[in-house]
């Protein structure tokens, strides 16, 4: 039987190629538009990823952590004051504006840590010393930065190379990773006094407190002590959950006044109060209804062309139930092999468009979700055929 389903599968090529090309199609789409979306809810979160610490104290009011709210130095000695912290040093982070060598501006993500532990620094230095920062008007550079800030391009911007940030002189001393920003620009690290030099002066300066907890006390404990003893909210910085945040969005139960991970907060702000899941999930949902459309059409009009070599098998004696079910292997097949050869561009897509710089970001459960939603497509079709095939009458196949 399952051999006689795919000879009549494969036996009718135009068909075939046709169901299979409805299947990549939709595949791809759905694959490609979810890991583009899923890397720009990351790219939100690039801060967060750049200054890794366990927990981030800020204003109140503050809900993501692209918006800052500046606080009072003293908060930076509140919230050593709590029990449950280990430490805690001050932060400061904004957009600045740079000058070339050329004349030209650029746009740049500015993160000033503490001078003596350089809690907040990046984990990775490609070149240089991160120790130098210390050295007086000194910087670290991402490596987006090392194309961005370079006016020739055949000559990268590297360590010892300077640029002005608000016209004050910003030495090199070191390239490290990191995340691109959800804005675009680099992200460019010097000390906490240092930043407040660069920057536009105000009132307050500071953008957050990041802290780790004590030994023994988890992060999430932590936090929640900080909030009571200070008033301030303390956000846990940890990788966020797609599903979660998905499910939460759908029921609308996302609460933004209590205390969570930084990453989940963030990603639900943009989702919640920008078009991005729109655009995405039109052009999801437009997938699904190419694949179910010409899927079901060809899948039907396979089985017209079919119906009098499966109308003689049921009129020898084959029951309703092993055509049906040779309809679902016929289906699934087709399934599987556009899914294979959907996913297969897809990780071609990914490749060149993470090499040319563009957010993509599949987490695990994402293929699996999508091979479902395809495999209940080819069942939906093959149920068509099935009802059709269920009302056609054996001795029909005599008359004709």
């Amino acid at each position: 039987m399952f051999g006689l389903a795919l000879k009549m599968l494969f036996g009718d090529t135009a068909k075939y190629l046709m169901l299979v090309f409805g299947i990549f199609f939709a595949t791809f789409l759905i694959l490609q538009q979810l890991s583009i979306f899923c890397g720009l809810m990351r790219w939100t979160t690039a801060t967060l990823k750049n200054v890794n610490a366990p927990i981030y104290i800020v204003d109140p009011q503050v809900t993501q952590v692209n918006e800052t709210s500046p606080m009072r130095d003293t908060d930076v000695a509140r919230v050593r004051s709590v029990s449950s912290v280990r430490w805690a040093m001050p932060l400061f982070t904004g957009i600045q504006r740079v000058k070339l060598d050329s004349g030209a501006f650029k746009i740049i993500q500015l993160v000033g840590i503490d001078s003596a532990s350089l809690a907040g620094a990046p984990k990775t230095i490609v070149s240089g010393n991160l120790s130098d920062l210390r050295l007086p008007n000194t910087v670290v550079i991402d490596e987006l930065a090392v194309k961005f800030l370079s006016s020739d391009p055949k000559k990268p911007i590297g360590v010892g190379d300077t640029f002005e940030i608000n016209d004050i002189e910003a030495r090199v001393v070191g390239v490290c990773k990191a995340m691109r920003s959800f804005t675009g620009g680099p992200y460019v690290w010097t000390t906490y006094e240092r930043a407040l030099q660069y920057a536009p002066p105000q009132r307050k300066m500071l953008s957050a407190v990041i802290a780790a907890p004590a030994d023994g006390v988890s992060p999430e404990a932590a936090a929640s002590e900080i909030e009571k003893q200070t008033g301030l909210r303390a956000y846990v910085n940890d990788e966020f959950d797609l599903k979660t945040l998905l499910r939460a969005y759908v029921n609308n139960e996302f609460d933004l006044s209590k205390p969570r991970d930084f990453n989940t907060t963030t990603v639900f702000w943009f989702v919640k109060n920008t078009s991005i899941p729109i655009s995405f999930g039109t052009t999801v949902i437009v997938g699904l209804i190419v694949g179910i459309a010409i899927s079901c059409q060809t899948f039907y009009a396979f089985l017209l062309d079919n119906l009098k070599y499966l109308g003689a098998l049921k009129a020898m004696g084959m029951s309703n139930f092993r055509l049906s079910i040779m309809l679902i292997i016929q289906s699934m097949t087709v399934g599987i092999i556009g899914f294979g050869i959907g996913l297969l561009a897809t990780a071609g897509f990914t490749f060149t468009a993470i090499k040319q710089g563009a957010p993509f970001f599949m987490p695990t459960f994402i293929p699996f979700a999508v091979f479902g939603a395809i495999q209940l497509i080819c069942l939906f079709a093959a149920a068509l055929g099935i009802i059709r095939l269920s009302l056609y009458e054996p001795a029909a196949v005599f008359r004709t």
